[in-house]
This record gives structure tokens, sequence and C-alpha cells, in this order.
């Protein structure tokens, strides 16, 4: 049974692309209070890119709409990824991403429950 307190219709707040620290551009797809059990950004990092190494505290999926990616997650090998790959991210893992292609590395990130700054570890010096 649907929680009365939570709509069954979320309007999009019409978020616009911004840049990160992380050094990738995010634009929130869903990410409301009211709906605490998980969010949904896009992720877009350009050509020769290595995101900022980082962990979060909530649970998150990549999932690779566009693009090849070399993938480094703590205490395992790097491998590529491309189109149609999810990268399952536990809390706490630390992680990064290098766009390796001529394009734009494009990916989705499913987090759960919903990502908030202070979910937000950086692992490196601040530039």
């Amino acid at each position: 049974m649907q929680d009365p307190q939570i709509p069954d219709l979320f309007k999009s707040a019409n978020s616009r692309e911004f840049l990160t620290r992380e050094r990738c551009h995010i634009t929130e797809l869903f990410n409301v209070p009211e709906a605490p059990d998980a969010s949904l950004a896009r992720a877009r990092v350009e050509p020769g890119v290595t995101t900022e190494l980082h962990a979060l505290s909530v649970h998150e999926r990549y999932i690779i709409e566009q693009g090849t990616g070399l993938m480094d997650l703590a205490e395992a090998e790097d491998f590529m990824v491309g189109p149609g790959d999810v990268i399952d991210i536990v809390p706490g893992r630390a992680q990064r991403i290098t766009n390796t292609g001529a394009g734009d590395l494009i990916f989705l990130c499913l987090c759960t429950p919903r990502f908030e700054p202070e979910c937000y570890q950086p692992l490196e010096e601040s530039p």
C-alpha cells in the first residue's frame, strides 16, 4: 500500500547539469526528500578526465550509457567498462573512473538510499 505521505507523481525540478569537485558534470534526475529510498543522477565525464578518488556512505550503481572508461575500485584490479555495464559500489568503497574514449563517458548513478552532499567523502587533496 502506498504511504499517504509520499506522492505518486514527482515533478522534475528541471535540474541543469553542473560541474562538481569530482571533475564530472552531474544532472540530478530524481533526488527528493519525500522519497528517501533512492536517487538517480546522470554523470558526464569528458575525454581523458579521471574523476576524484572518493567514497560514498550510500550504495551506488553506475549504469554505463555511452562511452568507455577504466573503473578503479579499491582492493580490485582496474577494469574496462562500456555501454550496458553496471558497476555495483558498496558504501565506503573508494572509487574513481577515467574516460578512455574520444567522446563523453555518460552513466547513470543510482544511489540507495538517496544521495545527499554529506554522503560524499573526498579521498584526494582539494586542488
